[in-house]
Formats: C-alpha cells, sequence, structure tokens
C-alpha cells in the first residue's frame, strides 16, 4: 500500500498557519505584513517562508537588520512546531538562539528561511532554521526551545 503524499492531507494545524498568515496579509496586521515576511511553505514539521528586503527593514547603513533576520528564524521555527500541534495548542519562544554568517544588503535579492520542528513533546519543542540568500549562500543559522501551550493553560 502506497504512502499518501504529505500535501494530499493537510494537518489541522498547516491549514490554521495559513489561514493565519493569509488573514495577517489581507488585513494588514502583524510581523508578517509590517516587514514582508511571507509563508511559502506549510508541511508537517517545515515551514518555508521568504523575506524581500526594503527600507524598513535596514539599518542606517543600508543593511538588513539583524533583528529583522531573527525575526523571520523564529517565525519560521515557531510555524515549523505550530504545524505539528493539536486543535487549540499554542507555543511560545523560551529561547532563541541566532549565527549571523554574512550581512545582506539592500539590493533586490530575496532571503528564504527553511525551519524543521526536530523535536516536539509535550510541553517543549526544538527547532532548527537557515536563511540564504537569492544564489544559496547562509546568511544566518540558529535553534529556538519553544514552549508549548495546551488549551487548559
Amino acid at each position: 500500500m502506497a504512502t499518501p503524499a504529505r500535501d494530499e492531507t493537510p494537518s489541522l494545524a498547516k491549514i490554521r498557519l495559513t489561514a493565519a498568515s493569509e488573514r495577517g496579509l489581507r488585513d494588514n496586521f502583524g510581523v508578517g505584513a509590517s516587514l514582508g515576511i511571507r509563508l511559502e511553505v506549510a508541511d508537517e514539521g517545515y515551514t518555508r517562508y521568504h523575506l524581500d528586503p526594503s527600507l524598513a527593514t535596514t539599518t542606517g547603513m543600508f543593511t538588513v537588520h539583524g533583528g529583522v533576520l531573527a525575526t523571520l528564524m523564529d517565525t519560521a521555527m515557531g510555524s515549523a512546531v505550530f504545524t505539528k500541534l493539536g486543535d487549540g495548542m499554542a507555543y511560545t519562544t523560551l529561547e532563541l538562539q541566532v549565527n549571523f554568517i554574512r550581512l545582506v544588503m539592500l539590493d533586490g535579492s530575496r532571503l528564504t528561511c527553511e525551519a524543521n520542528g526536530m523535536h516536539v513533546g509535550r510541553r517543549t519543542a526544538v527547532a532548527e532554521s537557515r536563511i540564504t540568500d537569492a544564489t544559496g549562500q547562509l546568511i544566518a543559522n540558529g535553534t529556538a526551545t519553544i514552549h508549548i501551550l495546551h488549551p487548559q493553560q
């Protein structure tokens, strides 16, 4: 018996994540709308986001601010964990660790962030992510420890 492809039966969390992302863009609220962080792919334990850097994401030296890169990674890692959570569950980041590898100039090239939920337990989860530029060069990588919130909390 063949195993169905992952995209044939989306999880409830994946559907909720996609709907929340679309609503934020439609109604122009949240970090995605303000910084330009966009969801591309959500699968079980995996997400991919992109960011087209703009003046709103830069420092006074016209490089992308490290806090924006950290926000992109935090969003992707939290979302990757969220796709593995049950109905009514939520999460919050306990710890975020980021390694900045190279700076990003405001040159019009897209950044891509991929994240994986490496471990999702009952109370905590661990995720990893990496940001690459349009040429595939590593910009930043990191991990997060995430607290899982159950409906009764």
